[in-house]
């Protein structure tokens, strides 16, 4: 999937919603239990139920990874519903890779190859040789972690090197690296105040946006610091949609909070 075609699905949703597919088999409602996959019966209903409001939905691995060889097979069969079904949705395997180069290139081909995800998000901490070959595979998008929403965040991300946060230093950088035009980039909803300095760094280029409802970032203030003129965002949201219940009602409760998020996007798009 191209940034225009993207773009398209954007306006013609009025939507920037991606949807996190984190699904614990303990929070899950208790009559799934008893079909042969829970875990993709759960993602089907919430997929069936929420794809006109949202663009992208984003799996996070360590969900699937869990589970072994059973969620991996979830995964699986989660993503070519997807392709199947939808091939309109960015697809985003949140796997948060990254290591020496030819490890980098297993791992690309496992998920843009094997599984056929649009994107998969990456660790930059050991640099380019890590990051590259991802960045190699066409019309593939590679979502380095720039500026996280977790406490820890703090630790290394805004530290100063040389009179520069860390985290500005690695954006720089990696406008640097070959195939840099297939970078997007997570910034942390909870971080607002840090997005205007962000895009003085990448002004173009997409966000991944997690932290909107759950761990209480305001997507007003996300749009209003870090929207370009392509839009730019993805807003993230998993907890707050896929567990707004665990009855038999999931997959309506789940498009109700949805359809909460696409109307406020809807308004910010037609200001």
């Amino acid at each position: 999937m191209t940034t225009q075609q993207l773009l398209q699905q954007i306006q013609l949703k009025k939507s920037f919603l991606c949807i996190g597919l984190d699904v614990d088999v303990n929070k899950i409602p208790k009559h799934l239990l008893n079909s042969e996959d829970p875990i993709f019966e759960f993602n089907k209903a919430i997929i069936d139920a929420t794809h006109d409001l949202c663009v992208s939905y984003k799996p996070n691995i360590a969900f699937y990874e869990a589970y072994g060889i059973k969620g991996w097979q979830s995964l699986q069969k989660t993503i070519q519903y997807l392709n199947t079904n939808y091939p309109g949705q960015f697809t985003i395997a949140d796997a948060k890779r990254g290591d020496i180069g030819n490890t980098s290139s297993m791992y690309a081909k496992a998920f843009f190859e094997d599984l056929q995800f649009d994107s998969v998000t990456v660790a930059p901490y050991m640099g380019k040789d890590s990051v590259e070959p991802f960045l190699a595979f066409e019309d593939k998008h590679t979502i380095m972690l720039a500026l996280t929403s977790n406490e820890g965040a703090f630790d290394f991300q805004t530290l100063e090197t040389n009179g520069k946060e860390l985290y500005k230093q690695v954006l720089e950088t990696s406008k640097t690296w070959k195939n840099s035009e297939n970078l997007m980039y997570v910034v942390g909803a909870t971080k607002a105040e840090y997005f205007t300095e962000i895009r003085k760094i990448v002004p173009d280029s997409f966000l991944l946006v997690p932290g909107v409802g759950a761990q209480g970032g305001s997507l007003q203030e996300v749009c209003k610091y870090g929207m370009n003129a392509n839009v730019g965002l993805l807003i993230n949201s998993s907890r707050a949609i896929i567990y707004a219940s665990n009855g038999e009602d999931f997959a309506q409760k789940a498009r109700e909070e949805a359809e909460k998020l696409q109307l406020e996007m809807e308004k910010i798009l037609t200001i």
